[in-house]
C-alpha cells in the first residue's frame, strides 16, 4: 500500500475518546479500536496485518521510534508525543503510552498495546521545533547524531526523557488515571 502524501490539514481529536491498537512483537497490527480506524481513515481490513508504521508521519524523527522500540523491546513502557499520518494525508497529534505484554512462561514479549489520547496543545507546540531540529540532524548525521543531540538537550534541562514528557503532557491526575484505566481494560 502506497503511503499517502502529507497535507497541511490537522484532524482534531475528541479529548474524551481514546485510540487503542495492538501489534505483535514486530509491530504488525493485530487490533485497532473503532476510534483508531475512524481517525486513521483506513478500514479495519486495511490496518490488520500491516506494519504499524503505516501511520508514521514523515515529520517524526526516526530517533523517537528508535527510543520507543529500544524500550518496549525490553518490556518497558514509554510515553511519547507523536504526529501520525492519516490515509487522506492529514495528521493528528497524540500522546501514546505503550504496554508490552510478556508471556509468563517464556518471559518473551508477545504483543505491544498502544494507548493514545489527544496531545495537549502545549505539548505539540513544544515538540514541533524539537522534532524539526532532530529531523535536520538526522538528515545530515543520521539517527545516532540526533540521539546524541536529544540526550544533550535533556541533560541541559536536567531531566530524563520520561520526566520531560510527563511534565509536558501533564501526566498526573485525570490524564494518568486515563492511561491506568486503559491498561487495566485491555490487559
Amino acid at each position: 500500500m502506497a503511503r499517502p502524501t502529507p497535507i497541511d490539514k490537522e484532524k482534531v481529536l475528541n479529548p474524551k475518546k481514546y485510540i487503542v491498537s495492538k501489534t505483535d512483537p514486530k509491530g504488525i497490527i493485530e487490533y485497532g479500536n473503532d476510534y483508531f480506524v475512524e481517525i486513521s481513515g483506513y478500514t479495519e481490513a486495511e490496518l490488520i496485518g500491516k506494519p504499524h508504521n503505516i501511520i508514521r508521519h514523515p515529520d517524526m524523527p526516526k530517533v523517537v521510534f528508535k527510543m520507543m522500540w529500544d524500550r518496549i523491546n525490553r518490556a518497558q513502557n514509554i510515553m511519547a508525543v507523536v504526529k501520525n499520518l492519516a490515509k487522506d494525508g492529514s495528521y493528528y497529534w497524540v500522546v501514546t503510552e505503550f504496554e508490552p505484554k510478556v508471556d509468563p512462561i517464556t518471559n518473551e514479549i508477545i504483543s505491544h498495546t498502544a494507548f493514545r489520547k489527544a496531545a495537549p496543545k502545549k505539548a505539540v507546540e513544544t515538540m514541533e521545533p524539537i522534532y524539526q531540529k532532530l529531523l535536520e540532524i538526522e538528515k545530515d548525521g543520521g539517527v545516532e547524531a540526533s540521539e546524541k543531540y536529544l540526550r544533550g538537550f535533556l541533560e541541559e534541562k536536567g531531566v530524563t526523557y520520561d520526566e520531560f514528557i510527563n511534565d509536558l503532557v501533564g501526566n498526573k491526575g485525570i490524564f494518568k488515571i486515563f492511561f491506568t484505566a486503559m491498561k487495566k481494560l485491555f490487559s
